[in-house]
């Protein structure tokens, strides 16, 4: 399944401030350019950016709140603020659960099949729920791990 296109140069340059060659950059693309990644990281995403990587993403509300570490009225406060811009701590986090999700969706062919597999315990990461693990860094590194062996028909 392929993933919606969201990102277009007009839209990287006057949220991300970033001058891209290519006529039109492609969700599935941003993780192909490490420095645009960077740079994305450290400018901050706005409101709108992060709005585009939701839509893609299982990922509820809550969700979201719970994974950045703010209240869900902090959330829907941002929304409104004119000119706001996620911290970069907040934006990477952003980005690596969108990350995740395009790999899960291209494992599970399927949002809802994705989604309903990060609910679930799984042996290999010690019975946890692979979404409890996407709160950090090395959780996400091992969901996505886990997805590879998925993928490749290697089930611990």
């Amino acid at each position: 399944m392929k993933e919606p296109k969201i990102y277009t140069t007009e839209s990287l340059e006057s949220n991300l401030a970033v001058h891209i060659s290519e006529p039109a950059l492609a969700y599935e693309n941003f993780f192909d350019n490490k420095m645009l990644v960077i740079h994305s990281i450290r400018e901050g995403f706005t409101y709108d950016a992060f709005h585009k990587v939701k839509e893609v993403t299982p990922f509820s509300d809550n969700d979201w709140a719970d994974y950045l570490n703010l209240s869900l009225k902090t959330l829907q406060r941002h929304k409104k603020e004119e000119d706001f811009r996620f911290k970069p701590i907040h934006t990477e986090k952003i980005i690596e659960l969108a990350e995740v999700t395009q790999m899960g969706n291209k494992v599970f062919e399927d949002t809802q099949l994705f989604y309903q597999w990060l609910q679930l315990p799984s042996m290999a990461l010690g019975n946890m729920k692979p979404a409890e693990l996407l709160k950090d860094s090395y959780g996400k590194e091992m969901v996505i791990a886990e997805l590879n062996r998925i993928e490749h028909g290697i089930f611990a």
